[in-house]
């Protein structure tokens, strides 16, 4: 038990280090300074486990332990000083690939340790990992995730229903939520490389 709670304080601090990155990478498009770097990092690495703490009445977990703000600005950093180079857009997408399929489990994780409901722990793993990327998309005037038809918010959906199903048959936490990431990962792989998107809904606009 103590090894899959180790586990998961890492892959926490790792998915919120991944999410920064991608902060500091969209600010990075936008050509803006290094403190607003600081900051898109920031409020994306954090923003969704913020509000899903808070809609769980539990403590922030940044507030106590500021590491986690710490990766985020590392994370800026490393960015600022890798500089300019090609292939920006495509290590953004893949990046935030990872960081869904990280996070999506963190979230899950979290709610059910604190007895959530299992479908409550799956809302709660797809707010952890989609929410960072909409307030980055919406600081850095990009299209929202939630607005685009490729596959994105389903990703985190299947990766935490997999993990809390997984949990709910007895399965051990650490093989569950690697399953459960694997499943969020690929998802998503596929979107980016093969344009995968689930279907519109029929019929013509109305003006």
């Amino acid at each position: 038990m103590d090894q899959i709670a180790t586990a998961l304080v890492w892959l926490d601090y790792a998915a919120v280090a991944v999410f920064g990155a991608t902060g500091a990478l969209a600010a990075a498009r936008r050509q803006h300074d290094i403190v607003t770097f600081g900051f898109f990092a920031a409020v994306t690495g954090v923003g969704g486990g913020t509000l899903r703490d808070l809609l769980l009445g539990a403590p922030v977990f940044w507030i106590a332990k500021p590491g986690y703000l710490a990766a985020c600005l590392a994370a800026a950093l490393a960015v600022w000083i890798v500089g300019p180079g090609p292939g920006r857009a495509k290590v953004l997408l893949w990046l935030d690939a990872v960081g869904l399929s990280a996070y999506c489990i963190v979230g899950a994780a979290k709610a059910s340790a604190l007895g959530a409901p299992p479908l409550t722990a799956v809302v709660m793993g797809v707010l952890t990992a989609c929410l960072g990327g909409v307030i980055r998309d919406v600081l850095a005037h990009e299209p929202s995730v939630l607005l685009r038809r490729e596959i994105y918010v389903t990703c985190a959906m299947l990766g935490a229903g997999l993990f809390v199903i997984l949990q709910t048959f007895g399965v051990a936490g650490l093989p569950a939520g690697l399953a459960g990431a694997a499943l969020a990962f690929g998802v998503r792989a596929g979107a980016i490389l093969w344009d995968w998107s689930l279907p519109g809904f029929p019929g013509r606009r109305s003006d």
